[in-house]
């Protein structure tokens, strides 16, 4: 009977990607994949150190494992993990515990786990085996992420990341390129480039990312393409350019802000200023007037006023965006923003949250009525509860279709008919 290995991942599409390819290495070396609620010999979390709830939610996975299924090896590996390894093994009694970077050796080191070694760590914050190029096959995927680079030299004050993944690394143009005609032959539809910094790619010969994503796009058989998050000062006017000219590459941007005060920017440690993301923003819409952008936000940085928070709000409110990511100010240790005075409570951040999320809803009403009537090419993705199917437009709306289990993976032409009552859209596919 194989070995039963089930993985949660937590946090960031950078994860998704890295975890997908450990269950395909794994699947390789002969161990069954299985969902994480089913019975298995070996429990992977995949952890994220971004954010708090993060953190509780690496908890929360593990002690479940240890109740439901106390004979089975739990191991941690990523972010979290790497900064916290020896709180966490002592906390949740881990067998095995690995950093974001030498997670890739779980293949090699379940047979140790199974015959008994415990409490190990491998930490090592780079590693020679990044595995750019890693990316998602999964049968019911209809898209795949295609890790792109690692690590970052930004050192944010609030941020861990540069020291969970290391510093700033990129893949090779033509390993990208190989990965990325692997994932076309395996008749996936969308790529989604991902990673920690992208917008600051850097090939074996100096490639930028313009370079690759020209690369990309001109790979036969790759329908559609998506930027994940890239920070403005970073999204340059080519970028922009190739994106409103290219049939391949999706109108659909994600640009962090984090804030909408200069003043908190700067303390932030943030390479931008709010001109420049207003002038970002403003360029996509004039070329692409339906693209959907969506932006990160932290509310409750330290020392952040109530006047900061409304500068914020009504910079954002003023700016033609679709959608917001919200996050309270979570204080991570070792960070410089950690010690910073002012700290701020976390009703003052709940409430920071709440408006937010509100104002985010009606930008993405706005989107919707924008778009009411249109004809979309929609990616059909996954059967959803009360028998409709569902998928993603061009400009990352997502529409409910009344079709057939062969739809899934199809790409559809579909009119945009009405918006339903939980924001998406309603569509019917035209024949033809």
């Amino acid at each position: 009977m194989s070995v039963r290995v089930a993985i949660k991942t937590l946090g960031c599409k950078l994860n998704f990607s890295e975890s997908a390819t450990l269950e395909r290495r794994l699947a390789e070396e002969g161990y069954e994949n299985v969902p994480f609620s089913d019975d298995a010999d070996v429990y992977v979390v995949n952890t994220c150190a971004v954010t708090e709830e993060a953190g509780r939610k690496c908890r929360y996975y593990v002690h479940g494992v240890r109740r439901r299924h106390p004979d089975a090896r739990i191991v941690l590996m990523g972010c979290y993990s790497a900064l916290r390894a020896e709180q966490l093994q002592k906390e949740l009694d881990a067998d095995l515990v690995l950093g974001s970077n030498t997670k890739f050796q779980l293949p090699e080191r379940i047979p140790e786990l199974l015959a008994g070694g415990t409490g190990s760590f491998d930490l090592a914050c780079e590693s020679e085996r990044d595995f750019f190029g890693a990316y998602s096959l999964r049968e019911e995927r209809t898209r795949s992420f295609l890790k792109v680079q690692d690590g970052c030299d930004y050192f944010c004050t609030y941020c861990t990341i540069p020291l969970a993944r290391g510093r700033f690394r990129s893949g090779d143009l033509d390993a990208l390129l190989a990965a990325a005609r692997d994932i076309i032959a395996h008749d996936i539809r969308e790529i989604v480039l991902t990673g920690v910094n992208i917008g600051e790619y850097r090939g074996g010969n100096g490639e930028r990312l313009i370079d690759l994503l020209l690369a990309l796009t001109a790979l036969p058989g790759l329908q559609r393409l998506r930027i994940s998050s890239i920070e403005p000062n970073l999204l340059t006017d080519e970028i922009i350019a190739l994106a409103a000219d290219s049939p391949v590459i999706m109108p659909h941007f994600h640009i962090p802000l984090q804030s909408g005060c200069d003043r908190i920017l700067e303390r932030m440690h943030r390479r931008y200023n709010r001109a420049l993301y207003a002038e970002k923003v403003l360029q996509i819409k004039q070329l692409m007037p339906k693209a959907f952008v969506a932006a990160d936000v932290i509310v409750g940085f330290p020392g952040e006023t109530r006047e900061d928070f409304q500068e914020t709000y009504d910079f954002l409110d003023s700016l033609p965006v679709s959608a917001l990511h919200v996050f309270p100010y979570s204080r991570r240790p070792q960070t410089p923003a950690y010690d910073m005075p002012d700290q701020l409570s976390r009703a003052e951040k709940a409430d920071r949250v709440r408006r937010l999320i509100s104002l985010s809803d009606e930008k993405k009403l706005a989107l919707c009525r924008l778009c009411e009537g249109d004809v979309v090419q929609v990616l059909v993705e996954s059967k959803e509860k009360g028998g409709f199917y569902s998928g993603f437009s061009e400009n990352y709306l997502k529409v409910r279709l009344n079709c057939t289990e062969n739809a899934i993976n199809t790409i559809q032409k579909v009119r945009l008919a009405e918006i339903a009552a939980d924001g998406t859209m309603k569509g019917e596919i035209i024949d033809g």
